[in-house]
């Protein structure tokens, strides 16, 4: 089967399984999975399953990817910061949604081979940092101290504050917390008293490593 028959094939079941964005089918329709994943993992690419990638980090599960960006209620002038750039595959789908969006990776050559893989797309609005994600997007370019949304890629132990700090007011982080093995995803809204949570579904992500995260072992 085509990729092209498997990523519609893809949607379908991501849809039966509670995901309603357009904007969300619409990226996931304009950006190629197969190009993101290892050449000899290529024949999955569209199976419903998080997929191994370099330096022990992984590809997530469509569903979970769909999941945290439709719970972010992305909008066009979003300026969006993403923790954990891996493949580049979840910064390529934000990118065709949203503004900017800032994204940060703690391995340099995950970043640049994300940067090859995304450029077949031309896209502008994507700044990438190779560092610790848990400090959020300090001493970096552009100098966005405020996010509208911020998206986490890895599972920490608890909510960084300095990611907290770096969310406007009424904008929303997804992040997966927990422990090393198991989290569950949760929805952080700024108020202008506080925060508002919710949970989601449970998952599991490679650690986030950091000082405000989980110590590399």
């Amino acid at each position: 089967m085509r990729f092209e028959d498997q990523r519609e094939t893809l949607l379908s079941e991501l849809h039966e399984m509670g995901i309603r964005d357009e904007l969300v089918f619409s990226a996931f329709r304009s950006i190629q999975r197969e190009d993101f994943v290892l050449s000899h993992v290529r024949e999955f690419a569209y199976r419903n399953q998080a997929l191994p990638i370099e330096e022990g980090q992984t590809i997530s599960q469509p569903y979970i990817i769909a999941l945290m960006m439709q719970e972010l209620e992305l909008e066009p002038n979003d300026v969006v910061l993403e923790i954990g750039t891996g493949s580049g595959y979840q910064t390529s789908l934000l990118a065709t949604i949203v503004s900017t969006v800032c994204t940060i990776e703690r391995h340099f050559s995950l970043t640049e081979k994300a940067k090859q893989t995304i450029a077949k797309y031309s896209f502008k609005n994507i700044f990438y940092k190779v560092g610790d994600g848990t400090k959020g997007w300090i001493n970096s370019y552009p100098p966005v101290k405020e996010f509208n949304k911020i998206i986490v890629c890895a599972g920490a132990p608890s909510v960084s504050e300095a990611l907290l700090n770096q969310l406007k007011i009424g904008g929303k982080l997804v992040i997966p917390v927990g422990n090393r093995e198991q989290q569950r995803l949760k929805i952080i809204i700024k108020t202008e008293t506080g925060f508002s949570e919710k949970q989601s579904v449970a998952c599991s992500f490679v650690p986030l490593l950091g000082e405000l995260g989980w110590e590399k072992s």
